[in-house]
């Protein structure tokens, strides 16, 4: 049963299971984030199961995977509950956040910002590795020891990052189309001087390449 912690906004029956929608302050981006969780039919029988936290790409919202991936029917039958959280903070006022399309607003890029104007709220990477698994674990029928992680694009990039930085968190890591080496794009690069700075050191940290 989900706590005061986080507020239900949508509920849909689907598979024997339900799709849901949730929203919480989050103590990592200092802002409202959303999630979607897909609960089995299982999550009903007392017992622990396992999830998978999924990261979508660019100008996605947690609604991507919801819609478009049709993964509840497999989540049903093989008892694994699904996370789908936003791809970044929003509405943090900070100039220039919803000025493009690959940097602000929808392209967090699961990194812990260092630059001044981005540091309080843009800290995807220790909000996905740390803050939403306590809060799932919290809130949801989840197994702490079952938990796993995958993403697409950007979110490939980020699904890669936060399993190869935490060895023994997740139990399996899979990347689609993932952008494995951010800073040889234009995407990435723009993404990590933004959020992280000129020096190339602090990149380190979120490259794996």
């Amino acid at each position: 049963m989900a706590s005061s912690e986080i507020t239900q906004v949508s509920t849909n029956k689907m598979f024997g299971g339900y799709q849901k929608v949730y929203s919480h302050e989050s103590k990592e981006t200092k802002c409202t984030m959303k999630f979607g969780i897909y609960l089995p039919p299982q999550s009903e029988e007392g017992k622990n199961l396992p999830v998978l936290y999924w990261l979508s790409g660019l100008t996605c919202t947690e609604q991507n995977f919801i819609t478009k991936a049709g993964a509840q029917k497999a989540a049903a039958e093989h008892g694994i509950i699904i996370v789908a959280p936003d791809t970044s903070p929003r509405g943090c006022n900070i100039e220039g956040e919803t000025d493009s399309y690959d940097f602000g607003s929808g392209a967090g890029f699961y990194v812990d910002a260092t630059e001044e104007k981005w540091k309080t709220n843009y800290r995807m990477y220790s909000y996905v590795t740390k803050e939403l698994p306590e809060v799932i674990i919290r809130n949801f029928p989840a197994c702490p020891d079952k938990q796993s992680i995958f993403g697409h694009s950007m979110g490939g990039h980020g699904a890669l990052i936060c399993a190869l930085k935490n060895p023994g968190q997740y139990k399996s890591v899979s990347a689609f189309a993932p952008i494995s080496n951010p800073v040889s794009c234009p995407w990435g690069l723009k993404a990590f001087t933004g959020y992280l700075g000129d020096n190339r050191e602090n990149w380190e940290n979120f490259v794996m390449c």
